[in-house]
């Protein structure tokens, strides 16, 4: 049994279930929690900016890789051009 840092809820966590640095959310107040430690079971609250900025960094790189696409079409259509002119 753990407690929520966040609500002071008791929350049943098997030890044997979870590992150090696993993410878990609370049934009561539905905060995102990080497993601190397994013998005994601790929670912290988990460290949301992380995963926003890893989010911000792969919508980055998507909209890179669309620009890419985008002129590798254009590429083609020239070179599409020229076979039909022969």
């Amino acid at each position: 049994m753990a407690t929520c840092p966040e609500c002071d809820a008791d929350i049943e966590v098997d030890e044997f279930d979870v590992d150090k640095g696993d993410l878990i959310s609370c049934p009561e107040c539905g905060s995102n929690l990080e497993v601190t430690s397994t013998a005994p079971v601790e929670l912290e609250p988990a460290d949301d900016d992380d995963e926003d900025d890893d989010r911000d960094d792969d919508d980055e790189e998507d909209e890179d890789f669309d620009e890419e696409d985008e002129l590798d079409d254009s590429d083609d259509a020239e070179s599409d051009g020229e076979d039909w002119e022969e």
